[in-house]
């Protein structure tokens, strides 16, 4: 081959590379900010269907049982031989759903088409298994930017999405979704790798799906309504209990099972546990203070703090902390090998308690609140970066897809536990007879959310310091 020819396929090879990461880090921003959509449009939605908050709250919460339903599924599925076709079909219900959405019809079709979308979140999990495949040298930058786009992402569609039901509509603002996600469809048919036939591919361990979606469910409808505990307590406990002993009755048939959903026993090497259980608790805490800060920007200033922000200008708060976060994506996997991946995630749960206590200290103006939120987004996106190098460095490539697709489920749990978590301690903080908590209920939160971030840095460390033990320990 002439060196004019082998050039001329080392550019195509190159052009083909570049498509490949543009297409995964673009699915991976579709992902979340669908997931969000629901999020400015609760209003919306309870005016244009005529149901409660409380109903239209569902537009967003069914997307999370869906996708924590889906994720491991997909994960299964995604470390086989036809990842291809099953990235496709997903996005194809992801763009079904979107078009739900949008065209006229009853509540239940809204709540129907939301669910639709939701399986969409079991996508990053295969984005990151495709980029360790076939991407070399590049796969770890790839792979944490992929990580912070799934969080980072949900600033992304937020005031856009607000701005567009203020001027036009519910219906023009979830064509949005409908649009970005034809998009990534498209780019995904173009671009992704074709499957390989040759590669050996698990039965699905469908006993597994069931149970663990059932298990899920609960939790995640338990931790979801706040109003459930505040209205009926013992049916929260009861509900609570039944998932707890669904998920757990799950991990004991999974450990004996020869071809399970997901491979529990990766769980026993003390870097995969670590990692989940900094996911869990790092989970809880961002999401509180992300629900917190969007919360108290629409206050309104009648009730003695808030800023009163429209839909859209409470978004827009959103931005810088998307901003940020992909910044510090970017930066963040150039220190992966002289740090190491718990130590970044320890500074990260440090960047996260540094944003909690900077809301309940300097949110008297909105700029405190909105340097809080940057922070925030620095936090998170440093968290996301390093939390796939913890993982896949003691995990084998034909279980990629697996192992972070159940990170994935525990994130799921740990952002719902924390969404609830702060709405429980504002209702505790809330007269009687009044609509909106104290601004001392708030300071609470963010101090009892300084103090679950500061649980995920003890763990981190810890997990850490053994690693580093059991690496000398190897050596020597």
């Amino acid at each position: 081959m002439s060196a004019r020819a082998a050039g001329g396929v080392g550019r195509a090879a190159a052009r083909r590379t570049r498509g490949l990461v543009r297409t995964l880090l673009f699915i991976a921003l579709v992902v979340p900010a669908i997931g969000s959509l629901g999020a400015p449009l609760i209003t919306s939605a309870a005016t244009t269907y005529r149901v409660s908050l409380a109903a239209a709250q569902w537009t967003l919460t069914i997307t999370l049982l869906s996708g924590a339903v889906a994720i491991p599924l997909l994960g299964r599925l995604g470390d086989g031989p036809r990842r291809r076709t099953t990235v496709l079909f997903t996005l194809a219900v992801v763009v079904a759903g979107s078009v739900g959405t949008v065209v006229p019809g009853p509540f239940w079709l809204l709540l129907a088409a939301r669910a639709a979308q939701g399986v969409g979140l079991g996508l990053t999990a295969m984005m990151i298994a495709t980029a360790r495949d076939h991407l070399g040298e590049r796969a770890p930058g790839v792979i944490a930017m992929v990580s912070v786009a799934s969080t980072a992402g949900v600033g992304v569609g937020y005031p856009v999405a607000g701005l567009l039901a203020e001027l036009a509509g519910i219906r023009a603002a979830y064509s949005l979704g409908m649009v970005v996600t034809a998009a990534a469809l498209t780019a995904a048919l173009l671009v992704l790798p074709a499957d390989d036939p040759g590669k050996v591919g698990r039965p699905v361990d469908w006993t597994g799906v069931g149970l663990l979606s059932g298990g899920l469910v609960a939790l995640l409808l338990v931790t979801g309504d706040t109003s459930l505990w505040t209205s009926h307590p013992v049916v929260a406990v009861l509900v609570l209990a039944a998932g707890v002993a669904i998920v757990s009755g799950w991990a004991a048939i999974e450990l004996r099972t020869a071809s399970p959903l997901v491979d529990l026993s990766a769980l026993r090497h003390p870097a995969v546990a670590g990692a989940n259980l900094v996911m869990g608790t790092g989970g809880i805490g961002m999401y509180l203070l992300l629900t917190l800060i969007t919360r108290y920007a629409q206050t309104p200033r009648g009730a003695g703090y808030g800023y009163g922000l429209s839909t859209f200008e409470a978004g827009l708060v959103l931005v810088p902390y998307s901003v940020l976060g992909f910044l510090a994506g970017r930066i963040v996997p150039r220190l992966r090998q002289t740090v190491g991946p718990f130590r970044t995630l320890a500074a990260a749960g440090g960047i996260v308690v540094a944003a909690f206590l900077l809301f309940a200290t300097a949110r008297v103006t909105l700029a405190g609140s909105v340097v809080a939120m940057s922070v925030l987004g620095l936090g998170v996106a440093a968290f996301s970066a390093a939390m796939p190098q913890a993982i896949l460095e003691v995990t084998p490539g034909t279980e990629t897809a697996s192992a972070m697709g159940l990170n994935q489920v525990v994130r799921a749990v740990g952002f719902s536990i924390g969404s609830a978590t702060g709405g429980l301690i504002l209702a505790a903080n809330t007269p009687t007879s009044q609509l909106l908590p104290t601004s001392g209920g708030y300071t609470t939160a963010a101090l009892a959310g300084a103090a679950i971030a500061s649980v995920s840095i003890a763990i981190a460390a810890a997990t850490g310091a053994r690693q580093r033990r059991l690496a000398f320990e190897s050596q020597s």
